[in-house]
């Protein structure tokens, strides 16, 4: 069990790791697009932006990109906004079964959206579906790490669930605001 668990923590430290990656990239072409503007620096950077249409729409995806590889890292590092003040007011064993009740709710519907987003990219592949940008990329390219984050993001879910049923706590880490220590 402990070569699993292993896994799946690399897993969500490695969607963090990539999820920081795309925010990088989001800031260098940001960042490229305003050099490319201002009037000493166009010289130099108007071509890669003229050679590199789309380039707002590049980090549109770059932005959706990070946001679901990071769902899942953000998940176990306490980051996702929980409000425990009912839970922190529950004695241990309904607390139990409360958080029980919102990983089943969870993991339903993070798996749920995985469906969804799936036969999106299906439609995609199907139809030749291009961005309407100026980039014009088939947007399977840019709907497939939302997918991947996603996945991600229902296995972490299923993971805790399965965590606090078998050993009756889950893997988040609480926040210090929280307010309830383990």
């Amino acid at each position: 069990m402990s070569t699993v668990r292993r896994a799946l923590d690399a897993l969500y430290f490695a969607a963090g790791v990539l999820a920081a990656l795309c925010l990088i990239v989001i800031l260098a072409l940001i960042v490229i697009q305003m050099l490319a503007r201002w009037p000493f620096t166009a010289p130099v950077f108007f071509p890669i932006t003229e050679a590199i249409p789309g380039i707002p729409e590049y980090a549109g995806y770059a932005m959706a990109t990070a946001s679901f590889l990071a769902f899942a890292n953000a998940l176990n590092k306490g980051s996702h906004i929980r409000v425990s003040l009912l839970l922190n007011a529950l004695g241990p064993r309904a607390r139990w079964v409360m958080e029980i009740w919102c990983f089943v709710i969870a993991t339903a519907v993070g798996w749920y959206v995985c469906y969804y987003i799936y036969r999106m990219l299906g439609f995609a592949i199907q139809f030749n579906d291009v961005s309407q940008g100026q980039d014009a990329t088939p947007l399977w390219i840019a709907q497939t790490p939302m997918m991947v984050g996603a996945v991600i993001l229902a296995i972490a879910l299923t993971d805790n669930l399965l965590n606090l049923i078998f050993t009756g706590k889950h893997r988040i880490v609480r926040d210090v605001a929280d307010g309830h220590s383990e």
